[in-house]
């Protein structure tokens, strides 16, 4: 995996480029330290992931990022700062990053970046909690583009809701079993992981609308 890394501090940028690349999977192609920076090498280098700081001098890492993102549709963008701002949260969903975590977790860092790699979508704990606060759509994301039915949309809310298995079936009057079965069929549908990453794909829908 080709991985680029942006970020204002030189030593951070430095040490994570020696820290990540302790994974023999991890090929840091480049460094950077400025959200202009971030777009020239992303253009010249092509990664195949970019780690990206957010408040920065100048250009910040969100602006950076949707320049990237407005470029290049496949681009695969992974926010790792020190913020955990609503706000930061809400734009990094709305121009389509596949990730967002805090340094403060820095064991999490390279599996994040490998999970994005491989198409996942990466939100740390501490963000998934702050996801209800952002919902704009009066609780009704659009699913139009998912192949999904009613009773499916059904369950992926009450499980974005926090809701247990038991919890959802005792609401729907269905046997936990059914419940069960149905969001294994959600996830395979989506290719998501598991219902952290389901509760993430309900919000980024009812925040961006899609």
């Amino acid at each position: 995996m080709r991985l680029l890394v942006i970020d204002d501090d030189r030593l951070v940028s430095a040490s994570l480029k020696t820290i990540l690349e302790a994974d023999p999977k991890i090929k840091v192609i480049g460094t950077g330290n400025s959200g202009q920076q971030a777009v020239e090498l992303y253009t010249k280098l092509k990664p195949d992931v970019l780690l990206i700081d957010i408040r920065m001098d100048g250009m910040t890492g969100i602006e950076a990022a949707e320049k990237i993102i407005t470029q290049d549709k496949s681009a695969k963008v992974l926010f790792l700062t020190t913020f955990s701002d609503e706000e930061y949260i809400a734009k990094a969903f709305k121009i389509g990053a596949k990730g967002y975590i805090l340094k403060q977790n820095f064991e999490s860092i390279a599996p994040s970046v490998k999970a994005v790699y491989m198409g996942q979508r990466v939100f740390g704990d501490e963000i998934v909690t702050k996801l209800p606060a952002l919902s704009v759509n009066n609780g009704k994301p659009d699913f139009t583009d998912y192949d999904l039915n009613e009773k499916e949309i059904e369950i992926i809310t009450k499980v974005a809701d926090g809701l247990s298995n038991k919890e959802i079936a005792e609401v729907l009057f269905l046997s936990e079993g059914t419940v069960r079965n149905y969001i294994s069929v959600i996830l395979e549908k989506l290719n998501l992981r598991d219902r952290t990453q389901l509760a993430i794909f309900y919000y980024k829908c009812d925040i961006t609308g899609k």
